[in-house]
């Protein structure tokens, strides 16, 4: 069965680009055409939604808080940004809270077509892949039906193909399940892979002068990609359940155990279980799962920890984020409490040597 045309939502404030993307998109697409926020925001809510093509500029906001507000009401939406408007920093923070892509005005017609393709190809994958995680209830309940399930995975979507750098796997877990992960956690939500990807490249800065050894830098690689996978099985959990209070605080508890069970048959290396199992563990030993404290957190575990935090202060959506000296200055304060004050002061040295770093980091 042949699918049905994709809809395309064009929010655009100029007649021009307006009837120039109707007239290129409309042989190919169903359209629904808007020149506001307000005017984007109730087609959003009228009608099922594919891809939306956003201009920066409107006459009733910036384009990028009605970015924010689409990905927070349809998450499976895909937004091609089309701007005269835009900077270099207003496409950075498209792309790293999951625009697809970015083009400015004069756009390339065979540029903009084929971008679009590859967007509702890349779509129609990962809304496979969620309908096989809303598919049932048990996924992941124990380590038997987590092996089942990634069977299950690579039967059913064997030529998934990440967008995606993410580190080789060894073992029983092969280069062709890495992608398959990748398009899992994307699925689940694009920010958990947006954030997987940074703190893998925090954690390799930090780790960089401490002389790790090969096995323990490609744990560490693994791990850090790998520590909020659990995240998604959660969010099958959470579907499952009645309980809504409190829920933040329920997830940050159960998601380091439940992504060690998710990931147990894919054969990663113990260390890198580590990491996922303790990531949450405090310095003080206030954390969780299990309380460790110091030094009886493992050291790839602590490092995951740093880079993670610094992460969060960084790479929240609006105005969350911090600047990058006051995101310095928090972490520092943490230093002794939830983090390892060595670990902390080794970071705060390696990212304001290397700023460019930081930069690359929160435009992914």
């Amino acid at each position: 069965m042949a699918r049905p045309k994709p809809t395309i939502l064009i929010v655009e404030d100029e007649e021009g680009p307006r009837n120039a993307l109707k007239i290129i998109l409309r042989p190919f697409f169903e359209l629904a055409i808007t020149s506001s926020r307000h005017e984007a925001l109730q087609a959003l809510m009228a009608q099922p939604i594919d891809l939306v093509t956003l201009d920066l500029k409107l006459p009733d906001g910036y384009g990028l808080d009605l970015f924010h507000a689409i990905k927070r009401a349809r998450r499976g939406v895909e937004i091609v940004i089309i701007t005269g408007y835009g900077t270099l920093k207003s496409s950075q923070e498209a792309v790293r809270y999951g625009a697809a892509g970015y083009l400015l005005k004069p756009f390339n017609v065979t540029e903009l077509i084929a971008l679009i393709n590859r967007t509702l190809e890349r779509k129609h994958r990962l809304d496979e892949i969620r309908g096989f995680l809303r598919s049932a209830p048990d996924l992941w309940a124990d380590e038997r039906s987590a092996a089942d399930t990634w069977v299950q995975l690579r039967d059913r979507f064997p030529v998934l193909s990440s967008m995606h750098p993410v580190p080789p796997f060894p073992g029983p877990c092969d280069a062709g399940d890495v992608p398959l992960i990748a398009d899992l956690m994307e699925a689940s939500d694009h920010m958990l892979i947006s954030h997987a990807n940074r703190v893998r490249s925090y954690a390799a800065l930090l780790a960089a002068p401490l002389n790790l050894s090969s096995d323990d830098q490609h744990a560490l690689a693994i791990g850090a990609f790998l520590h909020d996978i659990g995240y998604v099985a959660l969010n099958r959990w959470d579907a499952g359940t009645q309980e809504t209070d409190g829920g933040s605080d329920r997830a940050e508890d159960l998601h380091p155990m439940l992504g060690v069970r998710m990931t147990a048959p894919l054969g990663i290396p113990e260390h890198a279980s580590h990491i996922i199992a303790h990531h949450h563990e405090r310095y003080d030993g206030a954390g969780h799962p299990t309380g460790l404290a110091g030094n009886q957190i493992p050291l790839l575990a602590r490092i995951v920890g740093v880079a993670q935090t610094f992460d969060h202060l960084t790479a929240q959506t609006g105005q969350a984020a911090m600047p990058f000296t006051e995101a310095c200055e928090h972490l520092g304060s943490q230093a002794g409490t939830a983090l390892d004050p060595d670990l902390v002061e080794l970071f705060l040295e390696r990212v304001s040597e290397s700023p460019s770093a930081h930069a690359a980091q929160t435009h992914v």
